[in-house]
């Protein structure tokens, strides 16, 4: 990831001339990644010693630029109560006849729990169905139930949703993945339909990521929300490679590629795999725990019960299992350390501006790496009314590499509002607006801007993109390549003294003159009518009035 010395060196020089016009500094964004993302924070990993070294470091940062406390009971923080499943001693197989298959966690599976209630899981001869996305979607007539009783089966389903191989289905809007898309939705519909668990069969280019971070994100332990009835999880949420899956319908006498191809269909039915059947077994250490998310705030001059906020999640995996180069820190230096600097970064240049007439709200979200758990749960339960959040700007996985020729909007066309001031914003800049070009990824539903959007709150999720404007661009389109492919969710993802903050900063400047201006004025930004959003900010109306 590093570029060559001497270009490297130009590299740093020229951010810092770069930044004196608009204040930002980019040795602050460097400190305070290689702070956040060094050793001794041990991954970030929630509710572990690490996590009270970033609530000091945070709220001495938010404190030291000026704010006062955004939590609760004048505080820095949120309390977010979640439980924790550790599952060990993971023992499976797949059998069909005479033929066995042991599964070696991590290697061909990763199976776990997130259901309440239990401290061994156990699944004796289940059989399996397979039940195509898994998807049930009645304002787009879709089902791939069709009403058959799937009680104490394993669903075996894909990854992704039907028009991702076939996009001009368009039945789900194309190769741009939607909610059901999403291995959080196929779990939730799996519970609802009674099954005792689901088999998502990872490919890479649908799941958008390899199998090693399907393994660092689910063999650890798993994290949930606090639910009061217990049916809403399956006992064994798992993942099998693709070569597994296709060994196992060869050996029921089925063709893994013909009946994906017939999932693609409305008419799709459940297929079961006759004789097939999983064994599974494993220990489950539950208990509750208590996260933060991170607050401060800048309280608004004449309205301040109108909120912009700032977004972005300060966790990452913590410490898993130790790779090839004998690491078991997952440092997070860019997912997402690099974040919540410019999180920072933009909390010291507003509290040093003038006061806006609304209130700034800076958010450091935990537990994102869980399923959005914080950003969930603040949500739900939010400290500033959602139906007086005026809207956001989240924070994941900044630029590190360098100026681009393109603002990258992800979710564009969710609120022609936003993506007209972004693109005034980035043209003042010389940049032009590029809608989201990995639509099939799902990135919109995989931020902590999620949670809030769903409720009604138009939140941006924008940052760099395009091709490079300064040179060397090979070796910056490299690294950058490289951090996708290598480094993403792996024990590699650490702090370099040779990044390029100049395109990060950009980004900033066009996150702070929208929301100075969005604070200092009356407006709303809106949905657009097309988007799946726009009713549940209708329903909050009158409190805009």
């Amino acid at each position: 990831m590093r570029f060559l010395t001497a270009v490297a060196a130009l590299a740093l020089a020229l951010p810092a001339a770069a930044a004196q016009d608009s204040g930002f500094d980019p040795a602050r964004l460097s400190q305070h990644i290689r702070i956040l993302s060094a050793d001794d924070y041990q991954g970030r990993g929630i509710a572990t010693p690490a996590e009270d070294r970033v609530i000091g470091y945070m709220s001495g940062a938010m404190a030291a630029a000026g704010l006062e406390p955004g939590g609760e009971n004048g505080g820095w923080t949120q309390a977010v109560t979640l439980n924790r499943f550790t599952a060990s001693n993971v023992q499976a197989s797949l059998s069909v006849g005479d033929w066995t298959l042991p599964l070696i966690q991590g290697e061909h599976i990763v199976a776990s729990t997130r259901r309440p209630g239990s401290d061994h899981v156990m699944l004796t001869d289940a059989p399996l169905v397979f039940v195509g996305y898994g998807i049930k979607a009645p304002e787009r007539n879709w089902d791939d139930f069709k009403g058959q009783d799937l009680s104490g089966k394993i669903l075996v389903v894909l990854v992704n949703d039907a028009d991702f191989e076939e996009p001009a289905l368009d039945t789900f809007g194309g190769r741009a993945m939607t909610y059901y898309g999403r291995w959080t939705y196929k779990y939730e519909e799996a519970a609802r339909q009674g099954a005792a668990g689901v088999i998502i069969v990872h490919e890479d280019a649908p799941a958008s990521y390899g199998w090693t971070t399907v393994r660092n994100s689910w063999s650890g332990p798993q994290f949930d929300i606090v639910r009061s009835d217990a049916n809403e999880r399956i006992p064994v949420e798992s993942w099998i490679q693709r070569d597994v899956a296709v060994e196992l319908f060869r050996r029921a006498g089925l063709d893994f590629d013909a009946l994906k191809a017939r999932a693609r269909s409305r008419d799709f039915r459940p297929v079961a795999l006759t004789g097939a059947e999983l064994d599974v077994m494993f220990d489950v250490a539950s208990e509750q725990i208590v996260t933060h998310n991170i607050i401060g705030r800048l309280p608004g001059t004449t309205r301040p019960d109108e909120t912009v906020l700032f977004t972005g999640h300060w966790d990452h995996i913590g410490v898993g299992a130790v790779d090839a180069d004998g690491d078991a820190i997952f440092n997070g230096a860019v997912d997402n350390a690099s974040g919540i600097a410019g999180l920072l970064e933009l909390a010291r240049i507003a509290a040093a501006a003038p006061r806006t007439e609304r209130s700034l709200v800076f958010i450091g979200f935990t537990a994102e790496e869980s399923g959005l758990l914080g950003s969930e749960y603040y949500a739900a339960n939010p400290l500033y009314p959602l139906e007086t959040t005026v809207g956001g700007f989240n924070m994941d996985s900044a630029n590190v590499y360098g100026r681009t020729r393109h603002l990258g909007v992800i979710g564009f066309g969710q609120s022609a509002d936003f993506d007209a001031r972004l693109e005034a914003a980035a043209s003042a800049q010389g940049r032009t607006i590029e809608p989201d070009q990995s639509t099939q990824a799902g990135f919109y539903f995989r931020s902590d801007h999620f949670p809030l959007a769903k409720r009604g709150v138009p939140m941006v999720y924008a940052d760099s993109a395009g091709p490079f404007v300064d040179e060397p661009i090979a070796a910056r389109t490299a690294a950058r390549d490289e951090y996708t492919a290598r480094r993403y969710h792996q024990a590699n993802d650490e702090w370099s003294g040779d990044w390029d903050y100049r395109g990060q900063i950009q980004d900033l400047e066009v996150y702070w003159s929208i929301a100075r201006d969005l604070a200092n004025s009356s407006d709303w930004p809106a949905w657009s009518d097309t988007s799946e959003f726009a009713a549940a900010r209708a329903a909050s109306a009158s409190a805009r009035d």
